[in-house]
């Protein structure tokens, strides 16, 4: 598909506003549809359709497989870590009213971290996944 231009060219046009779309969808989850595990899948898919279009190959560069192998440990991580924070704030695993001085403002910093690391997690996972089918050999 790389020869086609005008599909070259509309992908570079769109691949942003998917992206931005996926920061949308991230940060906004709490107040309507959405958060970590949508925003994840939709961020992939962004560099899922750079590959599509431009290869396997360029879509490496981009994000290199190491890159991608971090952000699934760095999510699962980051999860582990904000419920670990609650524990040694004084409160439960995952108890998110001990991370801020109110618990309403806890309640937004541990929900909006935790679906960070899902949101990191879940897009490494996709492109594991796109890689793993896209380079194999029939």
């Amino acid at each position: 598909m790389s020869d086609d231009l005008i599909l070259r060219v509309v992908t570079k046009i769109l691949i942003p506003f998917i992206v931005l779309f996926a920061l949308y969808v991230q940060f906004h989850g709490e107040y309507g549809p959405g958060g970590g595990f949508q925003a994840g899948v939709v961020a992939a898919a962004a560099f899922v359709l750079y590959g599509l279009v431009n290869g396997l190959d360029a879509l490496r560069r981009v994000a290199p497989e190491s890159v991608v192998e971090t952000m699934v440990g760095a999510g699962v991580l980051l999860y582990i870590a904000v419920g670990l924070a609650g524990i040694v704030l004084g409160g439960h695993y995952l108890d998110y009213s001990v991370l801020g001085g109110a618990p309403v403002d806890g309640q937004h910093r541990g929900i909006f971290w935790v679906e960070l690391g899902v949101g990191i997690t879940v897009s490494g996972v996709m492109l594991k996944v796109f890689y793993l089918f896209a380079g194999r050999r029939a």
